[in-house]
C-alpha cells in the first residue's frame, strides 16, 4: 500500500484509492488533490491495472466537499488556482483509460459529488447522501459539476440540484441515474469489489475502447463521436482478443483473454 499524507493507494489489477481524512469528512484540500494527481500518474503507467476503485475513509463520508476552512482564507487568485487543480484532477480521473468505480459510503457533497461524476460507475451505501450545496455558500460548483452533472442526470434535474443546493438520498440518486447500485452499508465494499472484478475479467483492450467511445459521447459533437466510434471499433476488431472472443463463442467455451 502506498500511504501518502491524506490518501491511501492499494495497487493491483483492481486498485483502490482512498481519500483518508476521516476527521474532516474526507474534504478536499490542496494536499489531497496533489496526492490524487500523483496517484493518477502512477495508475496511467501501470499496464496490469484493470479497474480503479475510489472511496473515502471511515463510514460517514465519501468526500464531503472542498475544505471550507481552507477556502475561506484564500484570495480570489488562490481560489482560482485551487479550482484549476481540481479540474485537472477530475479530468485526470475521467480520462483514465480503465473503468473507475466510486464506492460511496456517506456524504458525497460539492467537490465529493464532482469526484463521483468523474468516475464511470457508482455503487452507493443506502446511507449515502448527495448534493451540490455550493449555492448556500454564495458559490457554484467549481470542479466540473455544472457540466458533468447535467450530462449524467439531465439538465432539468441538474438545474434544480445546483440552484437549490438540495441534498438527495441514495434512493433518489438511483432513480435519477446518478448511481448504478445501492446496497446496505455493510455490503458496500464487497459490492464495489464484485463490480470491479467483473469488469476486470472483461477483455482489457475492448473495455478501454468502450470507455473512450463513451467519453467521446459526452465531449464531442454527435457526428464527430460517430466517426470516433468507427475508429475505436477498428482497434478492437484488429485485436487478438476479438479473434479469441469470436472463436470461443463459436466453439461454445469461455474465452481466454490475452489483453491485446
Amino acid at each position: 500500500m502506498l500511504e501518502l499524507k491524506e490518501t491511501l493507494f492499494e495497487k493491483g489489477p483492481v486498485s483502490l484509492l482512498t481519500v483518508n481524512r476521516p476527521q474532516a469528512l474526507n474534504a478536499l484540500n490542496h494536499g489531497v488533490l496533489e496526492e490524487v494527481s500523483r496517484v493518477l500518474h502512477e495508475v496511467r503507467r501501470d499496464p496490469a491495472l484493470r479497474v480503479l476503485l475510489v472511496t473515502g475513509a471511515g463510514d460517514r463520508a465519501f468526500v464531503a466537499g472542498a475544505d471550507i476552512s481552507a477556502l475561506s482564507s484564500m484570495s480570489t487568485v488562490e481560489a482560482l488556482d485551487f479550482v484549476r487543480l481540481g479540474h485537472h484532477v477530475m479530468r485526470g480521473i475521467e480520462e483514465l483509460p480503465v473503468p473507475v468505480i466510486a464506492a460511496v459510503n456517506g456524504f458525497a457533497l460539492g467537490g465529493g459529488l464532482e469526484l463521483l461524476l468523474a468516475c464511470d460507475l457508482v455503487v452507493a451505501s443506502e446511507k449515502a447522501r448527495f448534493g451540490q450545496p455550493e449555492i448556500n455558500l454564495g458559490l457554484i460548483p467549481g470542479f466540473g459539476g455544472t457540466q458533468r452533472l447535467a450530462h449524467r442526470i439531465g439538465h432539468i434535474r441538474a438545474r434544480h440540484w445546483i440552484m437549490s443546493g438540495e441534498m438527495i438520498d441514495a434512493a433518489t440518486a438511483l432513480g435519477a441515474g446518478l448511481v448504478n447500485q445501492v446496497v446496505p452499508a455493510s455490503e458496500l465494499s464487497a459490492a464495489a469489489r464484485k463490480m470491479a472484478e467483473a469488469l476486470a475479467a472483461k477483455p482489457a483492450l475492448a473495455l478501454r475502447q468502450a470507455k473512450a467511445a463513451l467519453h467521446a459521447a459526452a465531449t464531442m459533437a454527435e457526428e464527430d463521436g460517430l466517426r470516433f466510434e468507427q475508429q475505436v471499433f477498428g482497434v478492437a476488431f484488429a485485436s487478438a482478443d476479438r479473434i479469441e472472443g469470436t472463436r470461443a463463442f463459436l466453439e461454445k467455451r469461455p474465452p481466454r483473454w490475452l489483453g491485446r
